[in-house]
């Protein structure tokens, strides 16, 4: 009896100390291994970069997939989303080492193809989950419409992250939020405790890349852990078993990457500037143009996404 007590307390004890140690440790083995940002021409402040240890991400999520194996049951849909996580990340790993940023058309048919196959992996092995459910009404829609819908979602999230990655520490404490909110909504739609355990072992790796990140940083994430980031955070979504939850738990993400993302289009292609008041991604217009500090952007963008996620939550009740 006391065995069958101690077991899973050890277990869950190995999973924080292997994850957290095993991701600090190979910071520390890869940190002069890693590119040097060389300073964003466009952010607010973006040249303070210049030199900074630049794609921490591809650690962190090495990491992840690493503990994911050792600690989280395994199975066909689970190993098919680390291969696709793994790819996001080398596909932002490669960007960050490049002499010549790739463009930003290749980078987004990059994260097409990765989105579409993380829809079609899902769709596969969840037919259940394939409905659309909003004000306790479920909409069951075919599953190639709902992988279509999926790809949109998980396209727009890679690249909303992506986009906010732009200050010390927000992009990680930003999802962290996100994530924490996925688990409490989860909880009240039956979200399997894999997925549960994922987004732990998530939180736990980004732990010691925060303490590094924390402002003034010495490490980035940079398009290796930002891309990874956001297709992880829309699994776990999908997970969670309603996928327009990725608007309120993801709110303040979306909304400070897609805003910019939307900006350009509207420009490029119908010559239209309905934003040309607001500097993005919008963390720039507030320490830009309102005189936000770094921390206050942080601290207050994720405070408003906590009060959006619990009254989403207490709304699901």
């Amino acid at each position: 009896m006391l065995n069958s007590l101690l077991l899973p307390k050890l277990l869950y004890l190995a999973m924080i100390i292997g994850s957290t140690g095993l991701c600090a440790a190979l910071l520390a083995i890869f940190k002069n291994k890693l590119p040097k940002d060389q300073g964003r021409e466009f952010a607010f402040n973006g040249k303070l970069s210049a030199g900074k240890v630049r794609g921490a991400g591809i650690v962190f999520v090495c990491a992840f997939i690493i503990a994911a194996l050792l600690f989280v049951p395994v199975s066909l849909e689970y190993v098919f989303y680390y291969v696709l996580i793994f790819l996001g990340m080398l596909s932002g790993y490669l960007d960050d080492r490049s002499e010549k940023p790739w463009g930003e058309y290749k980078k987004g048919a990059i994260d097409l193809v990765i989105s579409a196959l993380t829809a079609a992996n899902f769709v596969y092995f969840n037919q259940d989950l394939t409905g659309i459910s909003f004000f306790g009404l479920t909409l069951n829609i075919p599953p190639v419409v709902f992988g279509i819908i999926a790809t949109v979602l998980v396209w727009m999230l890679i690249n909303a992250v992506n986009c906010s990655d732009g200050i010390d520490g927000f992009c990680g404490s930003l999802t962290i939020v996100s994530l924490v909110s996925v688990i409490a909504a989860g909880q009240l739609l039956g979200m399997d405790n894999r997925t549960n355990y994922l987004i732990i072992l998530m939180i736990l790796v980004l732990i010691p890349y925060l303490w590094k990140n924390a402002e003034p940083s010495t490490m980035m994430m940079g398009d290796a852990g930002s891309r990874a980031l956001g297709l992880f955070l829309c699994i776990c979504v999908l997970k969670s078993g309603n996928i327009l939850l990725v608007i309120p738990l993801c709110f303040m993400l979306c909304l400070d990457g897609l805003l910019g993302i939307a900006k350009v289009s509207l420009i490029r292609f119908l010559k239209l500037n309905p934003f040309k008041n607001i500097r993005t991604p919008l963390h720039d217009h507030f320490r830009k143009n309102k005189g936000w500090s770094n921390t206050q952007v942080i601290f207050r963008f994720c405070m408003i996404q906590a009060l959006i996620s619990a009254v989403t939550v207490i709304a699901m009740k």
